[in-house]
C-alpha cells in the first residue's frame, strides 16, 4: 500500500464537518421556507420533510474538491466539478418547480460529453474503436446519474452508498498508487458521512435532485476513470448494488410497457419498505453488503474473475432478501 498523504486527511475531515454543519443549516433555513417532501402515494416517508439537503452538502465538497484538484493539477476533476456545479443548479430548480425529462436530460449530457472527452484511457480497455468507447462512456455516465436519483429514495440509503464507494474508491488507489488519486473518493465518503448525520432514520433532511443527481455524476465519474485506467474490476464491483437495483426494476418496467421517467416504488429497496421492513434495516443491510464490495473491489485486483463471480452472489443475495416479500 502506497503511503496516504496527511493532508488528504485533513481536507477530508474538514469536508467532512463542514458537510455536517452547513446541512444543519440549510435544514432550518428549508424547513422556514417550507420547502417540504410532502407524502403522496409514491412515497416511502410519512412526514413532510425539508427538501434540498444537498445544497449543505455540495458546497463543502466542491470546495475541497476543487482544492484537491489544484493540487494534483489532474483536468479531468476540474470538469467534474464544474458539471457537478451545473447539475446542481439545474436541479435546484427542478427540486423547487419541475423541470421536463428533456431539460434535465440535456444538461446531464452537456455535464458528461466534455468530462467523458478527458477520460484517461478508454474503459472498455481497448476493445472497442475510441469513438464507441466514449460513446459507451457517456451512456453509462448517463444512466449511472439518472441511478443514482432513482435509488435515493428512502432515509440513509444514498448516504451509505455513497461512503462505501467513495472509500472503495480511496482504498484501491491506495494499493495501486498513487494514494492521492483516490483522495477524490475520501472526499465523497466524508462528505457523505456529514450529510448522514441528519439523513439517518428517521430523516431530518433529504438530499433532494440538487443533491443526489451532482453525487452519482461525481461517484460516476471517478468510477469511469478507475476503470479507463485499466482497474474495470474493481469499477463495476464498487457500484454493483446500485446498477442492480435500478437496472433490473427498469428493465422490468421497460416490458411492462411502463413510462419509466416516472416517479415509482418498485425498486427491491422500496419493496421491503412496503412490507414491513424499516429504513434504517435497508440502510444496514447496503452498508454492510457496500462494505463487503469494497473487500471484493480490492481482491479484484489480483483475482478479477473471482471476485466479479462473489460480488454477483452478495448483491443478488442482497436483492433476494429485499424482494422475497413480493
Amino acid at each position: 500500500m502506497t503511503p496516504i498523504p496527511v493532508y488528504l486527511l485533513l481536507i477530508a475531515a474538514a469536508v467532512g464537518l463542514a458537510a455536517w454543519f452547513a446541512t444543519g443549516r440549510v435544514t432550518r433555513w428549508l424547513a422556514r421556507r417550507a420547502i417540504l417532501d410532502r407524502p403522496n402515494a409514491r412515497s416511502s416517508h410519512s412526514v413532510p420533510t425539508p427538501r434540498g439537503g444537498g445544497l449543505g452538502l455540495l458546497p463543502p465538497l466542491l470546495a475541497g474538491w476543487c482544492l484537491l484538484a489544484f493540487l494534483a493539477g489532474d483536468t479531468i476533476h476540474w470538469a467534474l466539478a464544474g458539471g457537478a456545479a451545473l447539475l446542481a443548479t439545474v436541479s435546484w430548480a427542478d427540486d423547487r418547480r419541475g423541470l421536463s425529462a428533456g431539460i434535465r436530460l440535456l444538461a446531464q449530457c452537456a455535464a458528461v460529453v466534455p468530462a467523458a472527452a478527458l477520460l484517461p484511457g478508454p474503459i472498455a480497455q481497448g476493445w472497442l474503436p475510441g469513438p464507441v468507447d466514449t460513446a459507451l462512456a457517456v451512456l453509462c455516465w448517463v444512466w449511472f446519474v439518472n441511478l443514482y436519483n432513482f435509488m435515493d429514495g428512502i432515509d440513509g440509503i444514498s448516504g451509505v452508498e455513497t461512503m462505501a464507494i467513495g472509500l472503495g474508491l480511496f482504498l484501491v488507489a491506495a494499493v495501486v498508487g498513487p494514494a492521492d488519486a483516490g483522495g477524490f473518493g475520501l472526499l465523497l465518503a466524508a462528505a457523505a458521512m456529514g450529510f448522514l448525520a441528519w439523513n439517518w432514520h428517521p430523516a431530518r433532511v433529504f438530499l433532494g435532485d440538487v443533491g443526489s443527481v451532482p453525487l452519482g455524476f461525481l461517484t460516476g465519474g471517478l468510477l469511469l476513470v478507475l476503470a479507463a485506467g485499466g482497474h474495470w474490476a474493481p469499477a463495476l464491483v464498487l457500484p454493483l448494488y446500485y446498477l442492480a437495483d435500478a437496472t433490473i426494476t427498469l428493465v422490468r418496467r421497460l416490458l411492462r410497457g411502463e413510462a419509466v421517467w416516472r416517479a415509482h416504488r418498485e425498486h427491491f429497496y422500496q419493496e421491503a419498505t412496503r412490507q414491513g421492513l424499516g429504513h434504517a434495516a435497508i440502510a444496514l443491510r447496503v452498508a454492510v453488503a457496500g462494505a463487503a464490495l469494497v473487500a471484493l473491489a480490492l481482491a479484484s485486483l489480483t483475482t478479477p474473475g473471482l471476485a466479479l463471480a462473489g460480488a454477483a452472489a452478495l448483491v443478488a443475495a442482497l436483492l433476494w432478501e429485499l424482494g422475497r416479500r413480493r
